[in-house]
């Protein structure tokens, strides 16, 4: 990568004005002065954008081809403008689209794919990065001020909208490093059962869970067949993908009481498109695919009714950001165990969704459902 940023003359072509022109409906210039701008260190740049979509930007960031001061607030601005929505659809991005359509790229083989990509990245990369309950979710900003502050204000929420009481039995679907797990046995005195698909989860969380009663099995959700008084799913349903949201919701609906609930956790998507972004899909969370609010209702129906819906996804914001800071902190210690292109790859990620969640293009849900309605209602907290 080069010292500086090119010479706007050396940079100049047909794809150069392409580009120019389209960052322009989001006020963004090649090599400009603002912390949003972008400087370009590769001739070929706005070629690769153009012909290679998301892919080629993503990759050429990590290819160090071009750097921005605050990618955050690069991408906050390109999909606050709606910008994505004026460039070309490249083939390779149509393609994500059928293949969504098309393949169920969820299957029960696929699903441990993302597992071994992601989750099993490294411990030592997410104790460092994430709060002292490892959450890897969005935290709850209502009245805190720090991250530690905001997960465990986010898990005291989820544990009173489900009215945890002494001595209930509490699944938890994709239970990460077993956060919640522990916090639900030693501060509501309930036993857990938490599945993951991630072997380098389930070793930390059943550390982490030691000498309480909870259980921490390396399994598919599907496989489960046993009965809980509640059940809990956070940061899961994003991987389930929308030809098994059906199958999602049996599941659950199979291992509830009858006056159980089970509250849902998930990030959302504005439309119900089925466009996933191929970077992220390559690069971070391989088959996954945002839920809307209609495919979420369409799959829950047959079984549930809808008792509480909250968005609070404008939280998620200050959660990656304050990830951002930490693993940028933490770095020089990483560094032993991460190469350079890693970094370029984790810091990309995780501003280009800070950015998404402050632009109000996704969103963060808690659903909470009962199986036939509580007599009464409930008074859901907030």
């Amino acid at each position: 990568m080069a010292i500086q940023e090119l010479k706007i003359d050396t940079l100049k072509s047909h794809h150069y004005n392409i580009i120019e022109e389209l960052l322009s409906y989001a006020d963004i210039k090649i090599n400009g002065r603002h912390p949003y701008d972008i400087k370009v260190y590769h001739p070929e740049f706005f070629q690769r954008v153009l012909n290679e979509g998301s892919l080629g930007l993503g990759e050429s960031y990590m290819d160090g081809w071009w750097e921005c001061p605050r990618l955050d607030m690069l991408f906050e601005r390109i999909l606050a403008s709606g910008l994505e929505e004026r460039m070309p659809r490249h083939f390779s991005d149509i393609i994500y689209v059928l293949s969504n359509r098309l393949f169920n790229k969820q299957s029960r083989k696929r699903a441990w794919q993302v597992g071994k990509e992601h989750y099993d990245l490294g411990n030592d990369l997410f104790e460092l990065m994430l709060d002292p309950y490892m959450q890897y979710s969005c935290g709850y900003w209502a009245k805190a001020s720090t991250l530690e502050q905001a997960q465990s204000d986010k898990l005291h929420l989820i544990c009173e909208k489900m009215q945890l009481r002494k001595n209930m039995r509490l699944l938890d679907i994709g239970c990460g490093w077993g956060g919640l797990a522990r916090f639900a046995a030693e501060h509501y005195g309930v036993s857990v059962v938490g599945v993951t698909i991630s072997a380098e989860q389930q070793l930390l969380a059943q550390q982490n869970c030691d000498g309480l009663p909870v259980d921490i099995r390396l399994q598919d959700y599907r496989d489960l067949n046993e009965q809980f008084d509640r059940i809990v799913s956070v940061g899961m349903f994003e991987h389930v993908g929308p030809k098994n949201y059906a199958a999602y919701f049996e599941v659950v609906a199979r291992n509830l009481v009858d006056d159980g609930l089970f509250l849902l956790h998930s990030i959302g998507a504005n439309k119900s498109d089925l466009n996933v972004d191929p970077w992220i899909d390559k690069y971070i969370f391989p088959n996954g695919c945002l839920p809307s609010v209609l495919q979420i209702a369409n799959s829950s129906e047959q079984h549930f009714v809808m008792e509480d819906w909250h968005n609070f996804g404008a939280d998620y914001d200050r959660a990656l950001m304050a990830w951002l800071a930490r693993f940028n902190a933490s770095w020089p210690k990483l560094k032993q165990n991460y190469d350079g292109r890693f970094y370029r790859m984790f810091t990309y990620y995780l501003a280009a969704c800070a950015g998404a969640f402050r632009a109000r293009n996704i969103q963060l849900w808690q659903v909470l459902f009962s199986p036939k309605g509580v007599n009464g209602g409930i008074r859901v907290p907030r």
